[in-house]
């Protein structure tokens, strides 16, 4: 069993930027694709960001339309972690996030074996 723990939410103005992290228990982590998900209130959970493993010590990224440029995802597999950098942070952008673990995608879905609490972040304008 994987367990996820985020932290590094917090309340920043516009333009800041923020990290967060997501540290996995585990000792298969290096080979798992991992995710970032966010959900703002009212609102469905949106992909933000993921990365993939693929082969040695290669890896992909991939990220959504609206943090395209802004955010930036990578792990240190010695540490078990994942992080997502945030930068340039709009009020847009204030939702909690999600750190997802060994993420497959099908039929338009992203579904994820494994998922952390949440961390909430609020960015004020």
């Amino acid at each position: 069993q994987v367990q996820l723990v985020e932290s590094g939410g917090g309340l920043v103005q516009a333009g800041a930027s923020l990290r967060l992290s997501c540290a996995a228990s585990g000792r298969t982590f290096s080979t798992y694709t991992m995710a970032w998900f966010r959900q703002a209130p009212g609102k469905e959970r949106d992909f933000v960001a993921r990365i993939s493993w693929s082969g040695g010590s290669t890896y992909y990224t991939y990220y959504a339309d609206s943090v395209k440029g802004r955010f930036t995802i990578s792990r240190d597999n010695a540490k078990n972690t994942v992080y997502l950098q945030m930068n340039s942070l709009k009020p847009e952008d204030t939702a909690v996030y999600y750190c997802a673990g060994r993420l497959s995608y099908s039929g338009g879905v992203y579904e994820a074996d494994y998922w952390g609490q949440g961390t909430q972040v609020t960015v004020s304008s």
